[in-house]
Order: C-alpha cells, then structure tokens, then sequence
C-alpha cells in the first residue's frame, strides 16, 4: 500500500475514541424513579437537585455509581468476587459511557469504638512504622504500638509430618507484642452501670424499689423473682442489705428457684440488665427502653491508660520527647509540622507520605481534628471529607467521583474550599457529581439535572437540564428558591429563663461560661470545629431535661420501618386486634403473622456465591410478609399490608376519622408530616432513607418527650430550600407551644430566624473554643465582628 493511500484513510476529523463524551441513562427505575433518560457530559461538574426523596440519590447512587462498581467487581476472579459485596444490576434498560465510579456518600464511619481517625486513614500505620523504626527505648515490631493488638505468647508441641517420616511432635513457641490496654482492651474507656437508674435503695423490693422500664410489682418473672427468691428480704430497704445481700442482689451467680410452683433462673440483676437490655441494639428498643438504657450505662476514661489506649511499653517509647499517644492527641496541623521537622534519611520515603496525607486532612479544612478522634464522632460532613482525602493526590484521571451534599457540617466560610476542590477533581479530567442543596455549591456547576417535581412517588421526573442561569428562570421548585433569601426578625422573643453553662473545657473548649436563654430559637453557630457540638453535647448538665437529636445513625435491618422505629406499629396492631377479636401479634411481619416462606420479610434472598445476590418478592404473600389468614382481618376496608403501605399523609387521614380512628396513631403521624416526611411509607426498610430522613424521623419520636429543652444538630441536612421554610415554622411551634430549642446550624435562613445567637470561634480546634459573639441576629449583622457575621450580614443583604 503507497504512503498517499495511508494518509488518505486518516480521518481529518475528531477521533472515534472522543465521540464518548457523555454517559448515556435510559429507561431508570429504581426506586422513585420513573423511566428516566438523561446525558450526562463527562469531564464536567454535574450538580443533582430536588426537594428530599425526589430520586437524586436513586439516579446518582443506586444507578450509575452501582453498575459501575457492578461493572469494576466482575472483572476480577471469581475467588475474589466471593469476598466482595454483592450488588445486583439497577433497573434500567441502558447505561452507556461508564468510567470507574468512585462514590463519597455522608454515610457515618464505623461507630467501633476502636476506629479513629488515625485508623480510618493511613496515617496511624505509618505513625507505628515510624515509631518503631525511630522511637526510644526500642520495644518491637509497628504492632507494639497499635491498641488493635493485644500481646499474645505461647508454647507446647506442635505435631509436623515430614514426608513418608512418622509424625513427629515439635516444641513450638509464639509471641507477639502488641500495643493494646489490657484493662479497656484498647477503647480507652470502661463501661459501668449507674445503679441509681436501676432502683431507689431508700425502699424495699416490696414498696417497689426498682425503677427499671416494665419492672412491675406483680410481674413473676422480675421483681417477683427478687422478692421470692430467698436470698433477700423484700421488706428491707435496699441501702440496708448486708454486704452478703447486697452482692447476692447484684452480682449473684444463675441459680435455679421456685416462684409460686414456677422453676425460673436467679441471677444478680447487674448481669439480669447486661442480658436483657445492654446486649440488645439500642437503636431498635423503644424510645423510652433507649433513653433509660442512655442514662443506665456510664463511660469513663480508663484510669490505666489514661485513655489513650495504648500498653505503658507504647506510651513510654518515645521520639524525642513524643510519644506515639502523643503524636495522636496533637492537632493534625501541629502532627504535620512536627512530621516536617524530622530529618532522618533512613525513612524519608515514609515521612513523605505521612507528610502527604497529614496536609491533605490541613488542605481539605480538618486540620482542627487529632488522629485519636474516634471515627464514630465524625459528623457526616467531616466523614466524607475524610474518605476525600486519599483522592485529593491520586494520580487517576477520567473517574466518576459522586458526592453526597459534600457541604454538610461546613460553615458557608468554608463552603468556597469544598467548590475549589471540586473544580479540581473536574480540571484533573474527571467527571464530578454531585447531590446538593445549597445555593453556594449549585452555583459552580457546568450541568445541572433537577428532579421532582415532589418527593417519592410525587417524584422521581427530570423537570429540567441545562444551566445555572437556566435554573434561574425554570418554573421549577428548586429554581422558584434558588434565590431566596430569609430576613431578620423584626422582634424576637424575650427569654423565660437560663440554662447556665460554667467552664466548659470538653475537647477543645476554653473554660467557657455562658447563659443558654430558654423559651426561644437559640442557634449556636461557628466554623466546623469551633466547639459547637462539645458545648452542646458534652457540656450541658445532665440534669437539665435535654431531649438531644443529633446526627449519630439509625441502626436497624431492613425489617425496620418507620412504623416500628416511631412505636406507630403498637396502636395500628392494637386497633386491628380490637375490631377483629384476634391478638395483636397477629399484626407483625416479625412475630405471629409472618409469612412462613420469607419469614415476614417480604422477598426471598437468593445468594448466588461469587456472583451477586438476588432479591425476590415472596411467591407465596407477594411482598406482602403476612400470612394470607391474617390479610383477611381489616380495619376500616383496609388489611394490614395496605396500611403499611400507605404513606404518613394518607395514613394521618385514615386514622384521623372512621372506624379506623386511632387517636395514638393520629398523634404519631401528625409528628412525622410536621417534620416534612408525609412521602415515606410506613413500611419503607430504615436502610433506604437518606441521612436528613432519617434525623427528621429521630426528631419526630422525641417529640413526644416531655423534656422542655431540645437540642438539634444541623436539623436543615438533607433539606431542598423549599423545606427550610417549613423546617423554621416547626421550630416556631415548637418554641410557642412552651419549649426551649437549641439549633446548632450554618444554614444562614436559621440563623436570621433566631431569636438569640452564639457565635463560636474565631477559628477551628485550639483557635476555637471561645464564645465571640451572644446576641441577636440583628446585632450580629451589624457588627460584622466575626466570620459567621460577615457571611449573615451578606445573605440578608445588609
């Protein structure tokens, strides 16, 4: 072939490999979504909006980021696969233009009580290489210095086979040092029981001592058992028992006794309460069995170790005069300066790296945090800019990397860090998506896809594509709020009262003294790291009657549901057993009623070994989880199966009036519509709602509390613009109905609708920790004198 033909072939062209610039969905319907077909341009910023539970997490996470892991898992061996998770393909027709999907959700790090910051990331190994490389006196190998690693030895005989030779048995000895606290086993804190929340010891067992949630005087099986056992007297009041008695009632081993011709087990109640309530997951008792189980268990830093965890081998080895405890109490920023200082040839390949990783936590705004933090303290917004941080130097290019609101937890000071490392990852050739609500982080976007145009099945439609400027002018719900802004109060509410708060020194709080008005909408407010939520937290007296709603997650299978979680399943079962004649555990999906196939679970869990397992709804009940006899009882035209999936708005209006009428019920689903959930159906599986849901559910049941002060932390998580408004009426409510409210918040729509601020700061982690500003928002805004005012005063435009 000549030269001249060669060159005629070429293409003048783009070439075909360019043509692929976007990545392709047709045809999507998982969960809400409603066959939906869009285009997403790669190599740009992609911004996903909607109101809460409009499908953006379903198109984002659940569709394009799982096939592509999908994808990514089934190029690897079989074997492998075997260890993998299992994810099965979404449902869509067509999914084209896939790269490598790296997802970064707000999903809170493991609450193990042994994984910290330093463990979550690779900083801790390195620091244990480098220790055991440098630190003096030498103690042994990088486990010497991990509080995971317990020091274990042994020796005996060990049979070994040696060909055609007989078996010949061999002393063998093993040991490995490890740098773990044997009295907290590397928690850094020991658990205890309270015994003032188990019983009252001026009574007697008899006048009815035990204050333990459904310890009743005529119940057999409790108190009937102490008071019969023979080894105690019921009439003698508790503070007057022996020393034999007393550790009879406490400690006493399990012994068999007749109560009443019944055999029945005596045990000491300490290990009676760690059986029946401690061994139990606190997130799926009832709200008032977990409130007594928050009081009950007290935790104290190990008096060994001092809480740092470590072996006193680990905590005496030293670099220079720094301990690796040391080393992890610092502030990461001091870790990083004090790593920079060391000038040691030997490892200067490790304290590069080290140094790399330390600058990322100081570059992404964490820098305030210690490497001991425990990881399960993380707000959601600081765990997912730690799994950032490996990303933030990696070499790859051409990556999807999907964000989950990466603005969460963040001052609106250092909400223009998170844009600009956003843009970064884009200007590295990557395609970034994310799910947001804010206006700062919308603003940035190349493309924006909106969903709705409501939540749930209200949803699940694009209602528009295009521009930021296109948004602006869209009759859509987003683009109506996306220029909203709240004004200041004209007058705000005088307080009825204090809540003395007197040298706070919790984490990195300096001897603060402050007055917590109460009978008003207090919002405490500063940058990530200031102290808020150690004021808040670990400050108040616990005798104060605090009702806390924070971020920590809701535990539960997918057997939980609102209906289970709310303590809204209790009446419905009730009111079905009363007009039917039956018992109520007919009613539960977990209990009597369950369909024998799936056992109430509603689908058949096929696991498919080193492919992924597969979901399928129950033949036998349909997804329904009940047995087919017990769909045949109905309350008001309606079986059990129907109610469940109902949604909180249409249930609200079927147990308000009719024969369905269940005031209890009423009362629940009146909460959880005020909270801006009347979407969910009361039998959606907790493990599909979004962290805002899931907060808004928590706050909804501890509406019910009596206590007259609630705290909230950053209550607007997860909430479209539109919400916020209906968020702040709900807090007014709150506050007229009689109650204090105490919002720790960055969202500035809140603060302007405070009736008093505290402001903490200046800065993060020891530059914070003091208060700079008390007052109202009003006088904040004229000020100016700290960061939050200055970002007030321009949202409000003043």
């Amino acid at each position: 072939m000549s030269k001249a033909t060669t060159t005629d072939r070429r293409s003048p062209g783009p070439h075909l490999a360019d043509s692929h610039d976007v990545i392709r969905v047709h045809g999507a319907r998982e969960n809400n979504l409603k066959d939906v077909s869009i285009e997403i341009p790669k190599r740009r910023l992609t911004v996903f909006t909607g109101v809460s539970g409009s499908g953006k997490s379903s198109l984002v996470f659940d569709t394009i980021a799982a096939e592509s892991q999908r994808l990514i898992n089934e190029t690897y061996s079989a074997f492998l696969q075997g260890f993998m998770p299992n994810r099965a393909r979404p449902e869509v027709d067509v999914l084209d233009g896939l790269t490598t999907a790296i997802a970064v959700d707000q999903q809170r790090m493991g609450g193990d009580p042994r994984s910290t910051v330093g463990t979550a990331t690779d900083a801790n190994a390195m620091l244990r290489i480098l220790f055991s490389r440098l630190a003096e006196p030498h103690i042994g190998p990088p486990s010497a210095y991990s509080f995971n690693t317990a020091s274990v030895s042994a020796s005996g005989g060990i049979r070994v086979d040696r060909g055609a030779e007989k078996t010949k048995t061999v002393k063998a000895t093993f040991s490995r040092t490890g740098g773990m606290c044997t009295r907290c086993e590397g928690r850094g804190k020991v658990s205890d029981i309270d015994l003032t929340q188990l019983y009252d010891d001026s009574k007697s067992i008899a006048e009815g001592a035990f204050t333990i949630p459904g310890w009743k005087s005529d119940n057999v099986w409790t108190v009937g058992l102490y008071a019969q056992s023979g080894f105690l007297d019921p009439n003698k009041p508790i503070r007057r028992f022996t020393k034999k008695e007393m550790q009879d009632f406490l400690y006493g081993e399990p012994t068999k006794v007749k109560v009443n011709g019944v055999n029945l087990t005596y045990e000491g109640l300490i290990p009676k309460i760690q059986k029946s309530f401690l061994s139990k997951d606190k997130e799926a008792m009832q709200p008032h069995i977990r409130a007594f189980v928050e009081r009950a268990v007290t935790f104290t830093t190990c008096p060994e170790c001092d809480g740092t965890r470590l072996a006193e081998a680990a905590r005496t080895s030293r670099i220079g005069k720094v301990s690796i405890a040391d080393a992890c109490a610092m502030e990461i920023r001091d870790l990083a300066e004090w790593v920079r200082s060391l000038d040691e040839p030997s490892v200067a390949p490790l304290l590069t790296a080290l140094q790399g990783t330390l600058d990322s936590f100081v570059e992404i705004g964490l820098g305030y945090l210690s490497l001991d933090r425990p990881a399960g303290t993380l707000s959601g917004g600081e765990a997912q800019r730690v799994k950032m941080i490996r990303h933030l130097g990696s070499s790859l290019t051409d990556v999807t990397y999907v964000f989950d609101e990466p603005t969460i937890g963040l001052h609106p000071h250092d909400i223009q860090r998170m844009n600009d490392l956003l843009l970064r990852l884009r200007d590295k050739g990557n395609t970034v998506l994310v799910v947001e609500h804010k206006p700062e982080a919308i603003a940035i976007a190349d493309h924006v896809v909106d969903l709705g145009p409501g939540a749930g099945t209200a949803g699940g439609t694009v209602c528009f594509e295009g521009t930021v400027d296109g948004l602006r002018v869209a009759d859509t719900v987003t683009g109506r709020h996306l220029d909203d802004r709240a004004r200041l109060k004209e007058t705000v509410r005088e307080a009825t009262g204090g809540l003395e708060i007197r040298g706070a020194s919790a984490n990195n709080l300096r001897d603060v003294d402050v007055d917590i008005p109460l009978g008003v909408l207090t919002v405490v407010t500063g940058v990530a790291g200031s102290g808020k939520s150690s004021l808040l937290h670990g400050s108040i007296p616990s005798d104060a009657g605090v009702i806390s709603v924070d971020q920590s997650p809701i535990k539960g299978s997918r057997r939980s549901n609102p209906a289970t979680y709310t303590g809204l399943l209790d009446p419905i079962r009730k009111a079905f057993a009363k007009v039917n004649g039956v018992k109520p555990a007919l009613f539960s999906a977990n209990s009597e009623g369950a369909c024998p196939t799936c056992n109430g679970a509603g689908v058949i869990y096929v696991d498919l070994g080193m492919m992924a397992g597969v979901d399928t709804p129950c033949e036998d009940c349909e997804g329904k989880r009940f047995q087919a006899s017990v769909l045949e009882y109905h309350l008001g035209g309606r079986d059990i199966s129907e109610v469940l999936a109902m949604s909180v708005t249409e249930a609200e209006e079927f147990f308000g009036a009719g024969e369905a009428r269940t005031p209890a019920a009423h009362r629940i689903l009146e909460r959880l519509a005020d909270v801006g959930l009347g979407y969910l159906t009361l039998g959606q599986p907790l493990t599909t709602l979004s962290g805002g849901e899931r907060q808004r559910l928590k706050l909804a049941t501890h509406m019910a509390d009596k206590g007259g002060v609630y705290v909230l932390d950053e209550p607007t998580t997860g909430l479209h613009l539109a919400d916020v408004e209906q968020l702040l009426g709900l807090l007014d409510r709150l506050v007229d109905s009689g109650k204090s409210v105490i919002v720790i918040e960055h969202h500035q729509a809140v603060m302007a609708h405070a009736d008093w601020i505290i402001d903490l700061g200046p800065g993060a982690g020891h530059d914070g920790g003091r208060v700079v500003f008390e007052g109202t928002p009003t006088d904040l805004v004229a000020t100016r004198s700290t960061l939050t005012g200055q970002h007030l005063a321009t949202y409000v435009g003043a």
